[in-house]
């Protein structure tokens, strides 16, 4: 991107903000705002989101029902500066936050972070969280590394689960089909999801729920064959790999004058379908006839996530919450040779590939003094991850070496309340980690309100985060493939700092409202472990540490609401740096992203019907990448560019029978985009050829989803 394109954002990004700001009238007054939603994460007591020191986004149970998303990767498409990476080989998604990979951005249920393949609230597959009775969510933007550690160096997402009603009987019944591009069937093709909720408040004080939801993705032909495909020309199989997931869950919630328990269990299980593209004929001469088979794979997906919480305040003014949790998952790998003519199966290997059992504790104390200008908060945090990864480790015995990691961490922070507007909460983490030493990380966020429905956040942080059992123990190597973790990586350290600028103005007597925020992200790291290429000939990858990354970015969310009228524009800058000073050649200037993102919708309330549109465009990326070596053996690089995408997406819904029947009507990815070509500079300057591409989706697809609810 050159200098011009990016001044020309950076012009943008500062009208979008001050063009709508000079339209206020003087008589514009905050009388007229309404209580903001009320917000927990990260606080010491629920309060609105304009009393909160951090910059919290809220997307509520109607924004995920408009879009009619089944899991967080659905729903997480259309945020600024945070980016879903699918993957159809493997059929998981992960997140980018702020230009840093899922590692760094901690995803939780209720508080507690989600046990994943290699490791405890981050690096989650989005596709596996499931969005079945949610409150809301709650994204806090910014460093959590005091309160939540390491992993939420960008920010946490918490889903807040429902833990009442306001009805003795709530049952929800859900069936929802989808198209996957132009590809449809009842049953083999498309995607068919099912669910059940059923939820009782017994009395004042119990209140019990339970659920059931079946995901059905039948896979992404393409130009691919599918399963019984026999010719050997590499079109068999599925280019979106075809998987099923279920997902049953329980709470149980007991409230007793301040005080509140429950517990909540979920039983998550995951089929995925890998059909080898590859087909061996296996022609016998004798009878002049072929059995063509093929080397195919099942991988199963077990969760279980058990939590018990307890919350609530002394007399003495003190706010308690302490969590235990115990998570435990199991990928099952079935591999066998798959007789395509005759289905049969010879040659099964039926192994546990990766387990994972978790067991965390956190705890805090609020309010520990009771004065209007000072609080404070204390707390704990413990966790005992046990497992083994049998394939990230190369490991093919039938006894895989089981690895543990123990964090213990305790912290303590302070709200500091100068005046009626200014805030200030500094807060301190001391964590130990069963395989490096001692280590305190420090945070600051202060929060400015100024006259005219200004609000001035500010949040700077320290972090530290040790490699995690891939980037150690990861070791794949084959005749097409070497990558390998590195027992040797250093922990990263680095330094975040995040402003926020909100203004909030009402216009024509309330009825015009508009909600401006200018925001500014720097983020920049130390010893930052990347998995790099070690060797163009033969081609090898390790995780390394690179002695710097920085990150500069500059972001302006808009919304305005008349009447029935909702719409929302934003965009963002941002330029990762890195810095390699082993290498000769590297190059540390920044390279720059643009984003832009935008929402419409319209209410129609004499037929109960809200129309929607969501836009998403990912501008021009660039990357450094390895391209050989110069007379001196030193790596050279070029510059890797993808080509910019747009996501759109569009919803019809409609309430019936006095609101107990809902109706959306939608489609997906508008604008049919599959894949984005990639390429980069070799040499002499010229372009490769666009042989390399990144999947992004299965194209233009349609979907029809029906609520019945049924209150009593």
């Amino acid at each position: 991107m050159s200098l011009n394109k990016n001044n020309c954002c950076i012009y943008f990004l500062i009208f979008l903000n001050f063009s709508i700001y000079a339209q206020e009238k003087k008589k514009d007054s905050t009388k007229l705002e309404k209580l903001d939603e009320v917000v927990v994460t990260g606080q010491y007591n629920p309060q609105s989101i304009k009393k909160s020191v951090y910059n919290v986004r809220v997307i509520n149970k109607e924004q995920i029902q408009q879009i009619a998303a089944v899991n967080v990767a659905d729903l997480l498409n259309f945020n600024l500066n945070l980016n879903i990476i699918p993957n159809g080989e493997t059929g998981r998604s992960r997140v980018s936050f702020f230009g840093l990979d899922a590692r760094y951005f901690n995803i939780l249920i209720d508080n507690i972070p989600i046990v994943s393949d290699n490791g405890v609230g981050s690096n989650i597959d989005l596709t596996q969280i499931n969005l079945d009775d949610i409150e809301r969510i709650e994204i806090v933007e910014g460093s959590m590394a005091v309160q939540y550690g390491s992993d939420a160096m960008s920010g946490v997402l918490n889903i807040i689960t429902k833990k009442s009603s306001d009805h003795k009987w709530r049952i929800n019944t859900t069936i929802q089909e989808e198209t996957v591009s132009d590809e449809y069937e009842w049953f083999d093709k498309g995607r068919h999801i099912q669910g059940l909720t059923i939820s009782h408040n017994f009395n004042e004080k119990w209140y019990a729920s339970a659920g059931i939801t079946r995901n059905d993705f039948a896979g992404f032909f393409n130009n691919r064959q599918g399963r019984d495909y026999i010719e050997t020309d590499g079109l068999r199989g599925y280019e979106w790999l075809p998987k099923e997931q279920l997902t049953t869950n329980a709470l149980v919630n007991y409230k007793i004058n301040n005080h509140q328990f429950f517990y909540k269990f979920e039983y998550y299980n995951e089929t995925i379908n890998f059909y080898n593209a590859t087909v061996r004929t296996n022609v016998n001469t004798q009878t002049s006839t072929i059995n063509p088979s093929a080397t195919d794979r099942i991988y199963t997906t077990n969760r279980l996530f058990n939590h018990l919480n307890g919350n609530g305040v002394f007399n003495s003014g003190i706010r308690y919450n302490v969590s235990l949790s115990y998570q435990e998952q199991k990928r099952n790998l079935n591999e066998f040779n798959y007789f395509i003519l005759t289905q049969e199966r010879t040659a099964e290997i039926d192994e546990t590939n990766q387990s994972s059992k978790v067991f965390f504790s956190k705890g805090t104390l609020s309010n520990l003094f009771r004065g209007e200008r000072f609080n404070a908060q204390a707390g704990y945090e413990f966790t005992y991850q046990e497992g083994f990864d049998r394939e990230a480790a190369g490991e093919t015995n039938l006894n895989p070496k089981r690895r543990n990691i123990r964090d213990i961490a305790t912290f303590t922070s302070a709200e500091i309340r100068l005046n009626e507007k200014l805030k200030l909460r500094p807060g301190i983490r001391i964590l130990h980690n069963s395989q490096f030493d001692f280590k305190s990380v420090y945070e600051l966020t202060a929060r400015q309100l100024f006259n005219r429905g200004y609000e001035l956040r500010v949040n700077i942080g320290t972090s530290y985060r040790v490699p995690d059992f891939t980037e150690l123990y990861y070791y794949f190597v084959d005749a097409n493939h070497d990558v390998r973790g590195n027992e040797n990586l250093n922990p990263e350290e680095g330094l975040t700092a995040f402003l926020s600028l909100k203004k909030k103005s009402w216009l024509n007597d309330g009825k015009l409202k508009l909600e401006n925020n200018l925001k500014f992200t720097y983020i920049d790291l130390r010893d930052r472990i990347e998995l790099a290429t070690v060797s163009t000939l033969p081609l090898q990858f390790k995780y390394i540490n690179i002695n710097k990354y920085n990150f500069l970015g500059l972001t302006s969310n808009n919304s305005i609401k008349y009447r029935n009228w909702n719409a929302s524009l934003g965009a963002t800058l941002f330029g990762i740096s890195r810095t390699l000073e082993n290498q000769v050649n590297a190059n540390d200037k920044h390279l720059f992203q643009f984003q832009l993102n935008s929402s419409l919708s319209y209410r129609i309330p004499k037929w109960n019907t809200m129309l929607s549109m969501v836009l998403n465009y990912n501008g021009e990326e660039q990357n450094y990448r390895v391209t050989g070596n110069d007379d001196n053996g030193n790596s050279t690089f070029s510059i890797e560019t993808i080509d910019a995408y747009a996501w759109m997406d569009a919803s019809l819904r409609q309430s019936f029978l006095n609101n107990s029947l809902e109706a959306t009507l939608g489609a997906r990815n508008l604008l049919d985009v599959t894949r984005v070509d990639s390429d980069f500079l070799s040499s002499n300057g010229a372009h490769s050829s666009n042989a390399n591409s990144r999947l992004l989706g299965y194209g233009r697809s349609f979907y029809l989803k029906l609520l019945y609810k049924l209150n009593f």
